[in-house]
């Protein structure tokens, strides 16, 4: 087991004025409960002085720790790296911007280990942000929980809770963050809970995020949903769909030309072949249907060769 009660991943952008704030919280919440703990702050490019801040702040707080990007990848790099840092039992995740109460993480970490669940997603009832903010986040929450059923109200929430095997089996990439509990879930980590948090207003700077996160979010989710039911086996939506258009392409070819053969036997008025719009889109269906055939079956070869092909989650050995 590890020697580290609580991991605290905290990736940031711009947010150096409310770093002091935040790891002197942190720090406070620590020790009024007796955890050892480390703060990983994952610098995410920052142009501000965040890194300078982080620097200072670790002569102060030894527990600190501090990754710096180069130049700015995005939330869900930040979270991967802080993952495959972190050593606590208890992996806590949180915004920097001080909207995310530490004061939440005692009882999360409670509900990890004392009510057995593998990850605890926040949900900020209560929110302090505008109505343009508030409502697409709604809908958003709406379509992922109708689409993964997983029942939760805040997908996006950046606290969240996790028992450390679950970040070292997930690998989040691109902007899938928000959809971290569906990952978790594919890992074959089912036991996720909620908890009602505080969700404090904004004290410095301004949020990060655009109305084009909306967009990447939907398309993200799509990519996630096909990842867990296909990622294994692309051939079976690749090849079901592929040997569906070829034949009704191919059956379709059949009754054309069909057709045209029995009109010709019984000498009655036909119209060529070529001059029938619906023989180009039936070939185009035989060709399309060949096509998402072949990428299923080279899905299926790229699958098979992948060097993490053999990545299974063993709960039990003896």
């Amino acid at each position: 087991m590890s020697s580290i009660d609580v991991s605290v991943v905290v990736p940031l952008f711009n947010e150096r004025e409310s770093l002091p704030e935040l790891v002197a919280w942190i720090d406070r919440v620590a020790a009024g409960h007796a955890f050892s703990y480390e703060i990983i702050m994952v610098d995410d490019g920052s142009t501000d002085g965040s890194w300078e801040s982080i620097e200072e702040l670790k002569g102060r707080y030894p527990a600190l720790r501090g990754i710096g990007f180069a130049r700015n990848y995005g939330k869900s790099a930040a979270l991967y790296c802080g993952f495959e840092t972190a050593r606590g039992e208890v992996v806590i995740t949180m915004d920097a911007d001080l909207q995310d109460s530490p004061d939440e993480i005692p009882e999360l970490r409670r509900m990890v280990l004392e009510e057995g669940f593998d990850l605890v997603s926040g949900w900020k009832k209560q929110r302090h942000d505008p109505v343009g903010k508030r409502w697409p986040s709604k809908f958003f929450n709406w379509t992922a929980r109708a689409a993964s059923g997983i029942r939760l109200h805040d997908f996006n929430c950046g606290l969240k809770a996790y028992r450390r095997k679950v970040v070292k089996a997930i690998e989040v990439y691109g902007e899938m963050h928000r959809f971290i509990p569906i990952l978790a879930r594919q890992a074959g980590f089912r036991r996720i809970g909620e908890k009602v948090v505080e969700h404090r207003a904004r004290k410095y700077g301004h949020s990060k995020f655009g109305l084009e996160r909306m967009v990447k979010g939907y398309l993200d989710l799509i990519t996630v949903l096909f990842m867990s039911h296909f990622g294994r086996s692309p051939m079976y939506f690749f090849g079901s769909l592929g040997t569906l258009m070829f034949l009704l392409g191919g059956g379709t070819t059949v009754w054309i030309i069909a057709g045209k053969l029995w009109k010709q036997a019984h000498a009655l008025p036909l119209r060529p072949v070529a001059e029938q719009p619906l023989f180009y889109l039936a070939m185009l269906a035989v060709v399309l249907g060949v096509q998402l055939f072949l990428a299923g079956f080279l899905g299926e070869l790229i699958n098979r060769g992948s060097s993490d092909r053999n990545k299974y989650l063993i709960d039990k050995n003896l």
